[in-house]
């Protein structure tokens, strides 16, 4: 079993920045791909950015590439979502995710464990 418990989530203003993160407890392996959701209200779970814990490819959203950036550090178990350049339309609460198998990395499905949840609001 793996425990994933995000932070760092606030209100920012359009065009600011913010980091989430994500630290992961209990049976983590190397080979998990992690990856951040977002869910606004009154909208779908979406994939926001995903990558590979080992080797450490990364995969985007087109929503937010060029704007976000997913990295992790193996020595804490932490993963983490830099933000920059937000916009209203991130506001969500944004999860962590962790799959055993790398399958489609872009559906939720694939996705075994989750936290809880940081929310994220951008005032315009």
């Amino acid at each position: 079993q793996v425990q994933l418990l995000e932070s760092g989530g606030g209100l920012v203003q359009a065009g600011g920045s913010l980091r989430v993160s994500c630290v992961a407890s209990g049976r983590t392996s190397s080979r998990y791909v992690m990856g951040w959701f977002r869910q606004a209200p009154g909208k779908e779970r979406e994939f926001v950015a995903a990558i590979t814990w080992g080797a450490g490819s990364t995969y985007y959203a087109d929503s937010v590439k060029g704007r976000f950036t997913i990295s992790r550090d193996n020595a804490k178990n932490t993963l983490y979502l830099q933000m920059n350049s937000l916009k209203p339309e991130d506001t969500a609460v944004y999860y962590c995710a962790a799959a055993k198998y790398a399958g489609n990395l872009y559906n939720r499905v694939a996705y075994d464990y989750w936290g809880q949840g940081t929310q994220v609001t951008v005032s315009s």
